[in-house]
């Protein structure tokens, strides 16, 4: 959950909207290894040291794999080793909350498969990192980011994860987050748990890493801790962290992929999703985790076949012949930002799509404080049921919150809980108030979106996905960058794709692409094309603050 998006629509407090990130931030207690005026960390580990691994694709994992060079434990031991390096010492990133205890003994297996001449798919060997509201059966927890859930052990893995095991990839460990995927204040600090601590952005080390897939962004791609990997969204926290840490990020539909085994936010809005370096990559993970289960129960229908390998739809041409439209207010956004978008579109149009200008961001704004009131109901509800059946020392969303106040000191020494106390006061799924607010944001933004791609004969619409990434302010908690354009795609449950557009600054900035339901594949090749066309992404310095 992107708490941002609420601040710009003035759902939850009235914010000063910084427009760019002109100088250092406020210091911080906690803090990294660093030196002043944009070094790198200095004591211990930097990160811009040579990596055998660095900036590594799946195919190039694979190729090494099979001429022997590398093999999946010396791949997974060479990860091990940089989280290691990088996670709790030098930049102290703090992206990965927990490795796990099998990952070697995992790869060894899945060497000898390779030896005998069996490949179980595309990511045999590979690395994988998952978000830690994500179950896993095995040693690792689960638990949000939350104390109030250290110690719990899923009873099997969710959905997705047999998926990514059946694939053959190597579950390397569980990434930090936004604490209940930043759904329990509205004065929190993304990327922030009380387990978790807070992590931090490699490309300036006082800036934030959005959220709430904030471990799997600073981790997956931007800092080569994993090859790729799994983060979820409610709204913005797949696509939001992606773009402040400089990858591809995929929301798909809503009901593309199992949500069963993944603490919840929202039924209507929730899903998984694909964080990498490339969008091949993503395309290739997307189908890895892509396919119906009968233990969730989707909103939007799923189409009789869905692609299974989306890597097929991967052409540099793509863009030619299409129509696209762009977020007019977008183009008169943060000076900054929207000369990156400009020049995006030219390079769109270069590449021989047609470009038209429409107003999606001020139709959809209306129906803000609707969406936050579906999450409020959503959430309680989902959060008990999934509670209930955990075996984890609290059985409810009020004894999290009991828990919380009896634990202040550890659990919210930054910020309270009044979302989630909010929630609790909320009485049901039955509710008139939660079935008109839910009918109003569903109905209302898939009415807005089908009707603008429909009107103006759209394959799809652009945007900047967020402002650059703002100063971890553990005082005032986040704030608006100015510009953001998930709420669309989140609240219709229809797909958005992030890919780098740029940096201000040295912060990476993304170009969304947001499309109808279930056209991920046309997504992701527009996304390919653009990415093919500029390369824009660059990796992290791991510097103490923005260039100067």
């Amino acid at each position: 959950m992107n708490r941002r998006l609420f601040l710009n629509r003035g759902t939850l407090a009235a914010v000063t909207t910084v427009l760019l990130p002109a100088v250092a931030c406020q210091s911080t207690t906690d803090k990294p290894a660093t030196a002043a005026g944009g070094a790198a960390a200095t004591e211990g580990a930097t990160g811009t040291e040579p990596f055998a691994l660095h900036e590594a694709t799946v195919a190039d994992l694979q190729a090494r794999m099979a001429k022997g060079t590398e093999t999946a434990r010396s791949l997974s031991e060479k990860y091990l080793a940089r989280i290691q390096a990088l996670n709790e010492q030098g930049p102290m990133l703090r992206a990965v909350i927990e490795t796990n205890p099998d990952a070697l003994t995992i790869a060894d297996g899945l060497d000898k498969e390779r030896k005998a001449g069996k490949l179980r798919g595309p990511l045999h060997g590979i690395p994988v990192l998952i978000k830690d509201n994500i179950d896993s059966g095995d040693q690792m927890m689960t638990t949000a980011g939350a104390l109030a859930l250290a110690g719990h052990k899923a009873k099997q893995d969710a959905f997705i994860v047999q998926k990514l095991r059946a694939a053959g990839a190597v579950l390397l460990g569980k990434t930090n987050l936004s604490e209940w995927a930043n759904f329990r204040s509205s004065h929190s600090v993304s990327g922030w748990s009380s387990r978790g601590r807070q992590s931090r952005n490699p490309y300036a080390l006082d800036r934030s890493t959005s959220g709430s897939s904030s471990g799997s962004g600073a981790a997956a791609a931007a800092a080569n801790l994993c090859a790729v990997a799994v983060g979820t969204e409610t709204d913005g926290s797949v696509v939001s962290p992606a773009s402040c840490n400089g990858l591809v990020g995929l929301k798909p539909t809503v009901g593309l992929l199992s949500r069963a085994g993944i603490i919840p936010i929202s039924s209507t809005q929730d899903t998984a999703g694909p964080m990498a370096r490339t969008v091949r990559d993503a395309a290739l993970l997307l189908g890895v985790l892509a396919g119906p289960d009968p233990a969730d129960p989707a909103k939007l229908p799923i189409p009789a076949a869905t692609p299974t390998d989306y890597t097929t739809f991967l052409k540099a041409t793509a863009l030619a012949g299409q129509r696209l439209g762009v977020e007019k207010a977008h183009l008169n956004g943060p000076p900054a930002v929207a000369k990156l978008l400009r020049e995006a579109v030219a390079v769109l149009k270069a590449q021989g799509a047609t470009v038209v200008e429409v107003e999606l961001v001020k139709d959809i704004n209306p129906l803000g404080e609707a969406e936050f009131d579906v999450l409020l109901y959503e959430f309680k509800d989902g959060v008990n049921k999934y509670l209930a059946g955990a075996g984890a020392a609290v059985r409810n969303l009020a004894e999290v919150i009991a828990f919380n106040n009896a634990h202040a000191a550890e659990a919210m020494p930054f910020f309270q809980q009044e979302t989630l106390i909010r929630a609790q006061a909320t009485d049901g799924l039955a509710n008139a108030k939660y079935r008109a607010a839910a009918l109003k944001t569903v109905t209302g933004s898939r009415k807005i979106l089908d009707g603008l791609l429909r009107d103006n004969q759209l394959t799809a619409i652009v945007g900047i996905t967020t402002g650059p990434a703002w100063c971890i302010d553990w005082v005032n908690g986040d704030y608006s960058t100015g510009v953001d354009f998930s709420s669309p795609a989140a609240m219709a449950g229809y797909p958005h794709l992030t890919v780098p557009m740029g940096q201000v600054r040295g912060l990476p900035v993304g170009l969304s692409f947001v499309g109808p339901a279930y056209q991920e594949g046309p997504l992701l090749a527009l996304g390919y094309a653009y990415e093919q066309a500029t390369h824009k992404r660059e990796a992290p310095k791991f510097l103490a603050t923005v260039v100067e």
